[in-house]
Protein backbone atom coordinates (compact mmCIF):
# COMPACT_ATOMS: atom_id res chain seq x y z
CA UNK A 1 0.00 0.00 0.00
CA UNK A 2 1.41 3.50 -1.21
CA UNK A 3 1.79 5.91 1.37
CA UNK A 4 2.94 9.54 1.86
CA UNK A 5 3.59 11.29 5.37
CA UNK A 6 4.60 15.08 5.74
CA UNK A 7 6.00 15.84 8.72
CA UNK A 8 8.07 18.99 10.18
CA UNK A 9 5.79 21.62 9.95
CA UNK A 10 5.02 24.64 12.80
CA UNK A 11 4.83 27.78 13.16
CA UNK A 12 8.60 29.80 12.79
CA UNK A 13 9.01 33.67 12.92
CA UNK A 14 10.31 35.20 9.60
CA UNK A 15 13.51 34.66 9.09
CA UNK A 16 13.97 31.46 10.55
CA UNK A 17 14.13 27.38 9.09
CA UNK A 18 12.46 24.36 9.15
CA UNK A 19 12.32 20.99 7.60
CA UNK A 20 10.05 19.04 6.36
CA UNK A 21 10.37 15.67 5.83
CA UNK A 22 7.98 12.71 3.34
CA UNK A 23 8.15 9.31 4.14
CA UNK A 24 7.12 6.85 1.84
CA UNK A 25 6.15 3.51 1.59
CA UNK A 26 4.83 1.04 -0.67
CA UNK A 27 7.18 2.47 -3.43
CA UNK A 28 10.68 3.40 -3.57
CA UNK A 29 11.25 7.18 -4.15
CA UNK A 30 14.32 7.19 -6.33
CA UNK A 31 11.87 5.77 -8.86
CA UNK A 32 9.48 8.56 -8.46
CA UNK A 33 9.83 12.06 -9.53
CA UNK A 34 8.74 13.70 -6.37
CA UNK A 35 7.66 16.94 -5.66
CA UNK A 36 6.71 19.43 -2.88
CA UNK A 37 3.63 21.69 -3.48
CA UNK A 38 1.25 24.61 -1.43
CA UNK A 39 -1.82 25.49 -0.86
CA UNK A 40 -2.44 29.13 1.01
CA UNK A 41 -5.89 30.07 2.00
CA UNK A 42 -7.67 31.25 -0.65
CA UNK A 43 -5.22 30.44 -3.43
CA UNK A 44 -5.08 27.15 -5.88
CA UNK A 45 -2.40 24.94 -4.63
CA UNK A 46 1.53 25.72 -6.53
CA UNK A 47 4.62 23.59 -7.44
CA UNK A 48 7.28 24.66 -4.67
CA UNK A 49 10.00 22.32 -5.70
CA UNK A 50 10.55 19.23 -7.82
CA UNK A 51 13.25 16.34 -7.62
CA UNK A 52 14.00 13.82 -10.73
CA UNK A 53 14.88 10.47 -10.14
CA UNK A 54 18.19 8.57 -10.69
CA UNK A 55 19.56 11.69 -12.01
CA UNK A 56 18.44 13.84 -9.17
CA UNK A 57 17.82 17.35 -10.95
CA UNK A 58 16.17 19.53 -9.29
CA UNK A 59 13.79 22.70 -9.88
CA UNK A 60 12.11 25.77 -7.99
CA UNK A 61 9.65 28.09 -7.90
CA UNK A 62 10.60 31.77 -8.47
CA UNK A 63 9.48 32.63 -5.03
CA UNK A 64 11.63 30.15 -2.99
CA UNK A 65 14.94 29.90 -5.09
CA UNK A 66 18.10 29.88 -3.21
CA UNK A 67 15.85 29.61 0.29
CA UNK A 68 14.51 26.24 -0.27
CA UNK A 69 15.94 22.90 -1.16
CA UNK A 70 14.32 19.71 -2.04
CA UNK A 71 16.90 16.59 -1.49
CA UNK A 72 16.30 12.82 -1.48
CA UNK A 73 17.47 10.04 1.88
CA UNK A 74 17.39 6.33 -0.36
CA UNK A 75 18.25 4.82 2.78
CA UNK A 76 15.02 6.26 4.45
CA UNK A 77 13.22 6.64 1.28
CA UNK A 78 12.19 9.82 2.55
CA UNK A 79 12.07 13.09 0.91
CA UNK A 80 13.17 16.50 2.67
CA UNK A 81 12.44 20.42 2.23
CA UNK A 82 15.07 22.43 3.87
CA UNK A 83 13.57 25.72 4.13
CA UNK A 84 15.67 28.66 5.13
CA UNK A 85 14.56 32.65 5.34
CA UNK A 86 11.10 31.92 5.52
CA UNK A 87 8.37 34.27 5.02
CA UNK A 88 4.98 34.95 5.91
CA UNK A 89 3.75 34.84 2.13
CA UNK A 90 5.44 31.06 2.71
CA UNK A 91 2.53 30.26 5.12
CA UNK A 92 0.43 27.24 3.46
CA UNK A 93 -0.44 24.14 4.00
CA UNK A 94 2.66 21.76 2.39
CA UNK A 95 1.66 18.90 0.12
CA UNK A 96 4.29 16.11 -0.35
CA UNK A 97 3.37 14.45 -4.20
CA UNK A 98 4.78 11.25 -6.08
CA UNK A 99 4.61 10.69 -9.59
CA UNK A 100 5.36 7.08 -11.35
CA UNK A 101 7.20 7.99 -14.83
CA UNK A 102 6.32 6.37 -18.06
CA UNK A 103 3.03 5.32 -16.80
CA UNK A 104 -0.20 5.99 -18.39
CA UNK A 105 -2.14 7.59 -17.04
CA UNK A 106 0.76 8.65 -14.93
CA UNK A 107 0.20 7.06 -11.20
CA UNK A 108 0.29 9.81 -8.82
CA UNK A 109 0.00 9.94 -5.11
CA UNK A 110 -0.24 12.41 -2.41
CA UNK A 111 0.16 13.34 0.91
CA UNK A 112 -1.74 14.38 3.73
CA UNK A 113 -0.21 18.04 4.33
CA UNK A 114 1.80 19.67 6.83
CA UNK A 115 0.81 23.05 8.18
CA UNK A 116 3.59 25.81 7.84
CA UNK A 117 2.92 28.98 9.46
CA UNK A 118 5.51 32.01 9.42
CA UNK A 119 4.83 34.56 11.27
CA UNK A 120 5.55 37.31 14.28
Amino acid sequence: QVQLVESGGGLVQPGGSLRLACAASGFTVSSYVMSWHRQAPGKARELVAVLTTAGGLTNYADSVKDRFTISRDNSKNTVYLQMNSLKPEDTAVYYCKAVQPRTAPLRTYWGQGTQVTVSS
